[in-house]
């Protein structure tokens, strides 16, 4: 039976592992998992069992899969990287979703929009392979949720559900400038309202938050953000990646001052307007249910909710050695390693 460790360091990883956790499960591997920094002291459903650094090590695991920028080096087996969300544009690519730390052995990529760039990296710096297998943290979306979502629908009592998700970067927040709007439709109850926020947000704006809670709105929490977006008829965002996923579901989004507003897109600039584009995203046209399409099917193709099965498959292939012969890592890559084994305060060899 084959050892694999899940590694993180965000909270917000959590429902990416968890569902290639299940998968390890099925296979008839044993999952473990080990959390850093914010992620630290967090779980994951058992069988699961969550390992500190020296037990990890001890594993000697059969392959790491990182929901993280980065990865302990020093641990056996190939580093897989699976991504934290989709490419939002937040930064340019240089320091955002495309940047290429030297530290992973593959990358497994969501759709053809990130599939694509990485390859053409992969072909200039070929110390690591690219598989396209979908997200794991979608799998929930298209599978039965054991009755998640319709619990967190039921309350509506056949209203329509608005989900409502912030990012914490503060200059691209939605959170402070809608809240008085969003407040006065919860406030109207025309509509049910399902409220959450990025676990980095300001203690203050949860509390403003979850005071709206009621009636006619919930607060969700990050853990169960999944069932939340299936559960919702249409998103209220601004640039965070929930955008990306609550769209591959191919239902509307808005999105207040977008960093780089797209076609599928109901972007809008004043607070004020949000009664109007929730109108029209409850009555979507059809250019804009073909942009919602386009853009679902280059992101994320996979409907099928088996992503984290492509991703052991990925992984399996690479140490059957399918994936071709990989070069060493660069300088850069052994650079950041030794300041992990830094940071982490490991030496052992």
């Amino acid at each position: 039976m084959a050892d694999d460790l899940l590694f993180a360091t965000e909270r917000y990883a959590l429902p990416i592992l968890q569902p290639l956790a299940d998968a390890l499960q099925a296979a008839g591997h044993t999952a473990h998992a080990w959390f850093e920094d914010g992620a630290a002291g967090a779980t994951l459903r058992p069988p699961v069992r969550t390992v500190g650094l020296r037990e990890a090590v001890a594993l000697r695991p059969r392959a790491v899969f990182s929901a993280a920028n980065w990865v302990p080096t020093f641990l056996t087996g190939p580093k897989v990287q699976l991504f934290h969300g989709f490419n939002v544009e937040k930064r340019d690519d240089a320091r955002g979703h495309f940047r290429v730390r030297g530290l992973f052995d593959l990358y497994c990529t969501q759709g053809p929009a990130t599939t694509e760039p990485f390859r053409a990296l992969a072909a200039k710096h070929p110390h690591f392979a690219v598989v396209e297998t979908g997200w794991p943290k979608l799998d929930p979306l298209f599978r039965d949720d054991g009755g998640a979502s319709a619990a967190l629908r039921a309350p509506a009592q056949g209203r329509p559900v608005v989900l409502f998700a912030s990012t914490f970067t503060e200059r691209l927040s939605a959170a402070p400038h809608l809240f008085d709007a969003i407040a006065a439709e919860v406030a109207r109850g025309d509509r049910y309202w399902l409220l959450t926020l990025h676990p980095k947000c300001a203690p203050a704006l949860f509390a403003r938050y979850r005071g709206l809670a009621g009636p006619n709105a919930a607060f969700v929490d990050t853990e169960t953000l999944m069932a939340a977006q299936r559960a919702a008829d249409v998103l209220v965002a601004d640039t965070t990646s929930v955008v990306s996923e609550f769209v591959v579901q191919h239902k509307p989004v808005i999105t207040l001052r977008n960093r780089a507003p797209k076609p599928h897109m109901l972007d809008f600039d004043d607070p004020k307007r949000l009664p109007e584009m929730l109108d029209r995203a409850f009555a979507p046209s059809a250019a804009l249910r073909e942009a919602i399409v386009a853009y679902a099917d280059a992101i994320h193709p996979y409907r099928d909710g088996h992503s984290s099965e492509r991703v052991i498959a990925a992984a399996e292939a690479l140490i059957a050695g399918e994936l071709g012969r990989l070069r060493g890592k660069p300088l850069g890559g052994c650079i950041r390693a030794l300041q992990i084994r830094s940071k982490l305060g490991y030496w052992g060899f």
